[in-house]
């Protein structure tokens, strides 16, 4: 059966390439698969030397080496999002499977999908929170019907960018830089899975602003809000890296009922105007690993790892591919020239 296709790759020898944190969160989830074959790579020696005590796993300081001594059949690319394109097209080179993490910049994005659809290699971009438990009973009641007609939806999307990484210097990661900033990267992040839900919008418009001082990030734009307009519908959405307590809320308004979800919370909640009542679907919240917010389960992470496995064999079973990835990061930066141009655009 298609879906225990993943099982089949659990003793193929696995690189991943980078070994911050979620490099080292997917070393986590393959070894909760039962992936016994695994080999990490990274410039930086603390980092090796962590995931070398953590889990045990072989590390390797050159990438050349790592593939030589790892052999690898299946590539994971947990690198910061400016350098996903220069591991992409070293996979599909050597027709290597891989898996990629949410990206924000699409450099040389356009030849790596006309390089890997040419050679048929199997390309999975993140989609994380499609994994979330909450979102099988979200999408089953908007693709049903359920709701009634959607007349708007909203929304909010925060964090604390400092807290990402507790135990190192902002300035010292990525999400520090205004290309690949926190609030930019979320932004793709979140409407990967909006876009899957509500399809994509006809136009947008958007703003993008610094409101705060976040010490080893001075340049980047930490508060992005945006009006989606989908023609019959409207979303609403704000995505920032300046909320204190980490915040994902969605409020659904249908015209026969109303859904809202809040990340804090192991339910789904629908109000039903009929009855005048809430209906509450609850569903399980695995542990989230530790020195993480409880909200950021480790569970959809594993999901993820487990679909991008089972993809290898099934590529159609695979929920996001390089191309949605590169529309969904084309609508982010129409949002960003919608904010310059101070206007509305087609999305």
């Amino acid at each position: 059966m298609a879906a225990e296709n993943w099982r089949d790759q659990l003793s193929k020898p696995i690189l991943v390439v980078g070994l911050g944190s979620m490099g080292k969160r997917r070393i986590r989830n393959l070894i909760a698969l039962g992936a016994s074959n695994i080999h990490g790579f990274d410039l930086r020696e603390d980092r090796r030397a962590e995931t070398s005590t953590a889990s045990g796993i072989p590390v390797h300081a050159d990438f050349k080496a790592a593939l030589a001594v790892a052999r690898p059949a299946i590539l994971i690319i947990s690198v910061p999002p400016d350098v996903h394109h220069v591991y992409m097209k070293e996979a599909i080179a050597l027709d290597i499977p891989f898996f990629v993490e949410a990206s924000v910049t699409d450099e040389g994005l356009e030849d790596i999908i006309a390089e890997a659809r040419s050679k048929n290699v199997f390309a999975a971009p993140s989609a994380t929170m499609f994994y979330h438990p909450a979102m099988r009973t979200v999408f089953e009641r908007v693709r049903s019907g359920n709701l009634g007609t959607v007349s708007n939806v909203i929304y909010h999307s925060g964090s604390y960018l400092p807290d990402w990484h507790p135990y190192e210097k902002v300035s010292d990661f990525y999400a520090s830089k205004k290309e690949t900033g926190g609030a930019r990267e979320i932004v793709p992040f979140d409407l990967t899975w909006l876009t899957m839900l509500f399809g994509f919008p006809q136009r947008v418009c958007g703003m993008h602003r610094k409101t705060i001082d976040i010490p080893g990030a001075p340049l980047i734009d930490d508060t992005y809000n945006a009006i989606l307009d989908h023609g019959t519908f409207s979303m609403v959405l704000t995505i920032d890296v300046v909320t204190r307590q980490p915040i994902r809320r969605l409020l659904i308004n249908g015209s026969e009922r109303q859904l809202m979800w809040d990340w804090d919370d192991q339910f789904v909640r629908v109000f039903h105007h009929d009855r005048q009542e809430w209906e509450t679907i609850t569903h399980e919240m695995p542990a989230a690993a530790a020195g993480y917010n409880k909200s950021i389960t480790e569970g959809m992470y594993i999901e993820e790892m487990r679909a991008f496995l089972n993809g290898i064999a099934e590529p159609s079973h695979y929920v996001n591919t390089l191309e949605n990835d590169h529309r969904v990061l084309k609508l982010l930066y129409t949002l960003e020239r919608s904010w310059e141009q101070g206007r509305w655009l087609t999305a």
